[in-house]
């Protein structure tokens, strides 16, 4: 299959128009292993840029609340049109399959026109002889977006569409990783959107170090490690900027003795190794009865050595290649480390021969706690697969993390595994399925793996502060 050409180079987006930096820098497929593309490297100057473009914006596109449900309307439609042009830019960039990246481009439209009709209305609070007091809620002002890259789009315009929806501005910075498909939203976005009320750059730590320092940003919201958001944090609080941050997970999945292996299997896998396990809320490590270990080990390690791994770029393909090179190398070490600790392969355990990122999808069995790839977010294709005594046990284990983003309970009694969900120390849990999420329901971890709701209201909510209006009779 031939390599992917992009046409001619993306540009970043400043005031609505083409932005020219000094320097850019190179984009891998992963895929190939190959640089198929440069990317604009912004400055700290650049982002100075944006962030007054996105500051001047600001007065206009608050007072207009009718301009912005029209003007995010348009927006929509304008990136559902430029779908087929998108999406292979993101399967060159991300690694994903070509379907999986067309899907996530009508998901980015479909959160531009989510946001576009909800308002935050105003709440009367008092009314009586003595007073009248209400509640309103403001845009905060020029709005910094940091987002990561296993899903550049979707995690991007979840956070755009509430901003601007709300009355902030944006200035948008993707991963070095996977710059092209948000650039590329920016050029279609012009035009579309006032100048200034979405800015995209692309860059690398003096570009984020720029963004989240900068004296104009009201806000920040990131989503990516715990380490980069507790830094991203400790810069805010200089400042007293807001922040959403949606870290890293460890999400547990707690079968129970009554479960059948084949079903749990085939409901846990495909959510496991999505986006080849690159998913912050995905199932990370699975806690069985020791009496249906073996064959729920067999079933996982079966659907393993089944799946079909490749470019994404070949419609064949179910699963891609890990984004980057120190990413499979990453997991390829936790492996390495596991099977030293006595861990049992029980499919896959290995990187694909080639140019390209790939690694096999793993399962790994006969392994505990304190091991790393168990405690620690493997963030890739390979899934330990631990036994347990009893469920306190296995609640007991699951929960002893700082990670705290999503879990799951599997049985055949719903009730009984809600009963063991409730008690499970996340911010979501599921019974029978996993990362079911949608645009209307909170999106938020505890402990370690974040501050603050994304989708929904909430989301609109964390882009503005209260403001109590109280008129004395």
């Amino acid at each position: 299959m031939s390599a992917f050409v992009l046409p001619k180079p993306i540009t970043a987006t400043v005031a609505g128009a083409a932005y020219p930096t000094r320097t850019t820098f190179d984009v891998v497929n992963p895929a190939t292993g190959e640089v198929f593309a440069t990317a604009p490297d912004a400055s700290a100057a650049d982002v100075d840029a944006a962030v007054r473009a996105a500051h001047d914006a600001f007065a206009t596109w608050r007072s207009d609340p009718a301009a912005r449900r029209a003007a995010l309307h348009a927006a929509a439609d304008a990136v559902d049109a430029a779908r087929d042009e998108i999406a292979p830019i993101l399967t060159a960039e991300q690694g994903k399959p070509l379907t999986e990246s067309a899907r996530e481009v009508a998901t980015a439209a479909a959160y531009l026109r989510y946001y576009a009709d909800m308002q935050l209305e105003r709440q009367v609070i008092r009314d009586d002889a003595q007073a009248l007091v209400e509640i309103a809620h403001r845009p905060l002002g020029p709005v910094a977006i940091i987002t990561p890259w296993n899903f550049p789009l979707i995690i991007g315009t979840a956070k755009i569409a509430p901003a601007l929806s709300a009355g902030n501005t944006v200035v948008l910075k993707p991963s070095p990783f996977t710059p092209l498909s948000s650039l590329k939203l920016g050029e279609v976005l012009r035009g579309i959107l006032p100048p200034g009320v979405l800015n995209v750059l692309s860059g690398g730590n003096e570009a984020g170090a720029a963004m989240t320092e900068h004296p104009l940003i009201r806000k920040i919201s990131f989503t990516g490690s715990t380490a980069t958001g507790k830094a991203i944090a400790a810069a805010a609080a200089a400042d007293l900027k807001r922040t959403t941050l949606e870290l890293g997970g460890n999400d547990a999945a707690i079968v129970l003795d009554d479960a059948d292996p084949a079903t749990v299997a085939a409901g846990i896998f495909p959510r496991a190794f999505s986006n080849t396990g690159q998913v912050c809320v995905a199932p990370k490590r699975v806690y069985v009865p020791e009496s249906l270990r073996a064959p729920v080990v067999e079933a996982f390690a079966a659907l393993a050595r089944n799946a079909r791994v490749g470019d994404g770029a070949d419609p064949a393909t179910q699963y891609g290649p890990l984004n980057n090179r120190p990413q499979r190398d990453r997991v390829a070490s936790l492996v390495r480390d596991a099977v030293r600790r006595g861990a049992t392969i029980a499919a896959g355990g290995s990187e694909i021969a080639g140019n390209g990122y790939f690694y096999q999808p793993t399962i790994l069995t006969d392994i505990s706690d304190g091991t790393p790839i168990v405690d620690e977010e493997q963030f890739g294709p390979a899934l330990p697969i631990i036994g347990y005594r009893d469920v306190e046990d296995a609640l007991t284990r699951a929960n002893a993390t700082h990670f705290g983003l999503g879990g799951s309970v599997w049985s055949g009694d719903p009730e009984r595994a809600a009963a063991v969900a409730e008690r499970m120390e996340a911010g979501m849990t599921w019974v029978n399925t996993h990362t079911a999420t949608s645009f209307d329901q909170p999106f938020a971890g505890i402990k370690w793996s974040g501050i603050g709701v994304e989708n929904g209201r909430w989301a609109l909510e964390g882009f503005t502060e209260m403001h109590v209006i109280h008129r004395a009779r």
